[in-house]
């Protein structure tokens, strides 16, 4: 007598929030009920996890969730197994340490797993750093590209910053990018001595907090202007043109 395979489980994609506000007022009921309800999670870091999960309030207690780690240190031959509670027929969840799962982390090795084992993948609707950035440039929305870092070293990072200038120029596509937050002033001043003075520049700081703030103008505008203090704030940068 055969036994009926059990229907595999589902993979969700829970955006986190991007900083402390209440959960309530950055994602939509539906998010906040599915992660209110799983019980098993794949996550980047474990206490930023645990503090998310926290503010949310879950109905199941925080020591009976089950949090399995996947950064960048993750050897790519374990991340099929992080799958097992979803082949087991339980719904799983993936939650990055900011933003949208899948972007600007590591999250897409599990999703492109799930895909080849048959697992259901549902992205769930909450708050991303690259898009809301974008919305709020007033640059080229139908046309982009997002680098992530830039290199660190300031002749590298020269000739990066110079490279996407002449991109932007060219193509008309905006182009952005990202840096730790205690060397936001260190890019700005970077971006403003390497790029062009008619190129526009945004930096979109704090997204979705009390303290958020978005300045997108031309870099020769940037040059002459006094500017707020960034340093240490979670920040976008985006080069584009009118």
């Amino acid at each position: 007598m055969s036994v009926a395979r059990r229907s595999p489980g589902r993979l969700y994609l829970l955006p986190n929030l991007l900083g402390i506000v209440p959960p309530e007022s950055v994602l939509p009921q539906r998010t906040l009920d599915v992660a209110r309800e799983l019980r098993h999670f794949v996550v980047e870091t474990p206490k930023a996890a645990r503090q998310f999960l926290k503010m949310l309030a879950t109905e199941n207690p925080l020591q009976a969730l089950q949090l399995s780690e996947l950064n960048e240190r993750t050897p790519s031959a374990r991340v099929d197994a992080l799958l097992a509670p979803a082949i087991e027929g339980e719904n799983l969840g993936l939650l990055s340490d900011a933003g949208c799962p899948g972007v600007a982390d590591p999250g897409a090795a599990l999703v492109a797993s799930a895909h080849r084992a048959g697992i259901p993948v549902v992205p769930l609707v909450g708050p991303s750093a690259v898009l809301l950035a974008l919305m709020a440039s007033g640059m080229n929305g139908q046309a982009f590209t997002f680098h992530g870092y830039l290199p660190v070293k300031p002749p590298a990072r020269a000739v990066a910053l110079r490279a996407l200038d002449q991109a932007a120029a060219r193509t008309g596509a905006t182009q952005l990018f990202i840096e730790t937050p205690y060397r936001n002033e260190a890019m700005i001043d970077a971006v403003l001595e390497a790029c062009s003075p008619a190129t526009r520049f945004c930096v979109a700081a704090d997204l979705t907090l009390s303290t958020e703030l978005i300045v997108s103008r031309p870099i020769a505008t940037w040059r002459k202007d006094v500017r707020q203090a960034l340093a240490k704030r979670p920040a976008m940068f985006l080069l584009g043109r009118d």
